[in-house]
């Protein structure tokens, strides 16, 4: 029992930095319907910004400073490449998105170097027994901050008149536009929110861990959690993130029991078989919106 605690405690702190990343992709979904392919390419940016900055102005400001940085090399992103595209087919914008992705981690990678670059661990190394149950601090760090990120960007959807603008466009674009609202700051918005939750989240999964450049593959996870969860639905986001991270952890501390015969560690595949399941009953998400067409 107490090594499926353990397991739990390990994809709940997995599972809040998938959540961050796959918030990213909701938001720009839901403001311009497409699916950004750029999220891993500005996680990867982020984490080694970070491991620059850290050194020289402390981890707290180092991950501060970065992150803002991401978030407006995001915004530029937009301006420049997708802003342009905006009326053409989503498909299309999609694609671009997968050329940014591919440029940036390009130009990120050539400050990797040969040595793997370190962020360290802020947080420590220790582990807290409760119970005969062990929890890495690092990874009760990694939640406790998701969520409190998550409930900031809660309170900023709801509260702020950017927040709310952003809630219109999602719900209705034309009628958005209709009652004044400036769609193309929208746009330019859920880039920069998106970009800089991608960054906590690359500093999140490289803390304790060496960067290099496979990094960015731990965004890949991110698919599962939005098709469980719902395209479009920001709560869907985060409980699909802790699902996926849970189940991910517990398959990985069982596979020998489970799965004597198989080489490979079925943890690394179980996301997108929890993907595949989902998909079979519930194509458009647990949470997400369905969508009815009417001929």
């Amino acid at each position: 029992m107490t090594g499926f605690l353990t397991a739990l405690s390990v994809g709940a702190g997995n599972g809040a930095t998938y959540a961050l990343l796959a918030l990213g992709f909701v938001i720009i979904y839901k403001s311009m319907q497409v699916v950004s392919f750029a999220q891993p390419a500005f996680m990867f940016a982020g984490a080694i910004l970070v491991s620059y900055l850290t050194p020289t102005l402390g981890f707290a400001a180092g991950a501060i400073i970065g992150v803002i940085a991401i978030a407006l090399v995001a915004l530029v992103v937009e301006r420049l490449a997708v802003r342009p595209m905006v009326g053409k087919a989503t498909f299309v914008i999609a694609i671009i998105t997968i050329g940014i992705d591919v440029l940036v981690r390009v130009v990120a990678g050539a400050f990797v170097g040969i040595d793997p670059r370190v962020i360290g661990d802020p947080w420590g190394l220790d582990v807290i027994t409760v119970g005969g149950v062990q929890i890495q601090q690092r990874h009760i760090a990694t939640f406790v901050v998701a969520m409190v990120i998550v409930a900031l960007l809660f309170a900023f959807f709801r509260f702020t008149p950017i927040g709310l603008a952003m809630r219109a466009t999602a719900l209705d674009q034309e009628a958005a536009m209709a009652q004044g609202v400036n769609v193309g700051t929208v746009f330019a918005v859920s880039w920069a929110l998106a970009g800089g939750l991608a960054a906590v989240a690359g500093v999140f999964a490289s803390t304790g861990n060496a960067i290099d450049n496979n990094l960015w593959v731990v965004a890949l996870v991110a698919l599962p959690v939005i098709i469980l969860g719902g395209l479009d639905s920001l709560g869907g986001a985060i409980i699909g993130g802790l699902v996926i991270g849970i189940v991910e952890s517990v398959v990985s501390t069982y596979h020998s029991q489970w799965f004597p015969y198989l080489d490979t560690n079925t943890g690394d595949i179980a996301p997108y078989v929890a993907m595949l399941l989902v998909l079979l009953v519930r194509p458009y998400g647990l949470f997400g919106t369905r969508e009815v067409e009417r001929v």
